[in-house]
C-alpha cells in the first residue's frame, strides 16, 4: 500500500517568515490556489482515506483535496505540528537574534534542539511513526495525510530508520507530495518519492 504525504498551502506565518509550530496561521491565497493544484494531481491517485492535521493550514488544504475527491477529511491530533512553545508567531530573524546558541543549533543541528517547553523533533518521530503504522496496517489502497514539514521530515525518517542528522536533508516544500511504500512480507517502508512538486504553479523555497 502507498503512504501520501501532502505538506499544507503557504500559510501566512511562511509568508511573513514566522515559526509556526501550532499558531493557527490560515492560508495565503497562494496557498489556496497550491492547494487546488495538488487537488487536480491527486484526482488521477487511487485514495481511500484522508487524514489531515487540526491546524487550519492543513485542514483546509486537505478540505480542498477531499472536495475532488469525495472523500471525507478525519481530522488525527497525532498528526499536529510539532509544538514550540515561546517560539511560535514570532520572527524567525528574532529568534536568530535573541537566541544567537538555540538558533545555531536549529539551522545546525536541530534534532538535538531541546529548549524548555518546546517538542523535540524526537517526540513528533515517535508520535507519527506510531500513527501511520497503525492506520496502514491493514489497508490496501493509499491514505494520505495532510500535515506540516516539521511533522513530514520525521516521519519519513522514522519510517524509513534514518538516523540523525536527517532534518536538513530532506527538502519538502509548502504543497508538495511525498509517496511512501508498505513493502509486503513485513520488509518495511520504501521511499518512492521526495517532495514532487512539478504541479504547482507558483512556490517559495523554505530553507531555515
Amino acid at each position: 500500500m502507498l503512504l501520501y504525504l501532502l505538506r499544507h498551502g503557504e500559510s501566512e506565518g511562511n509568508k511573513d517568515g514566522k515559526f509556526r509550530g501550532r499558531t493557527d496561521f490560515p492560508l495565503t491565497e497562494r496557498g489556496k490556489m497550491q492547494a487546488e493544484d495538488a487537488s487536480h494531481f491527486l484526482c488521477k491517485i487511487k485514495i481511500s482515506r484522508i487524514y489531515s492535521s487540526p491546524l487550519i493550514r492543513a485542514s483546509k488544504t486537505a478540505e480542498i483535496i477531499s472536495r475532488r475527491k469525495n472523500i471525507r477529511v478525519n481530522i488525527d491530533e497525532r498528526f499536529n505540528n510539532i509544538f514550540l512553545g515561546d517560539w511560535e508567531n514570532r520572527y524567525k530573524t528574532d529568534i536568530k537574534e535573541k537566541f544567537p546558541d538555540e538558533w545555531k543549533i536549529w539551522v545546525n543541528d536541530p534534532e538535538n534542539l531541546n529548549v524548555k517547553g518546546m517538542e523535540t523533533l524526537d517526540s513528533v518521530r515517535r508520535r507519527t511513526v506510531e500513527a501511520a503504522n497503525e492506520l496502514c496496517r491493514d489497508e490496501e489502497n493509499g491514505v494520505l495525510i495532510v500535515t506540516h514539514r516539521a511533522v513530514i521530515k520525521p516521519l519519513i525518517s522514522g519510517l524509513l530508520n534514518i538516523n540523525k542528522p536527517y532534518f536538513w536533508r530532506l527538502q519538502v516544500d509548502t504543497a508538495s507530495l511525498s509517496i511512501l511504500e508498505l513493502i509486503e512480507e513485513g520488509r518495511g517502508w520504501m521511499l518512492r518519492n521526495l517532495n514532487i512538486n512539478h504541479y504547482l504553479k507558483s512556490f517559495e523555497e523554505e530553507r531555515f
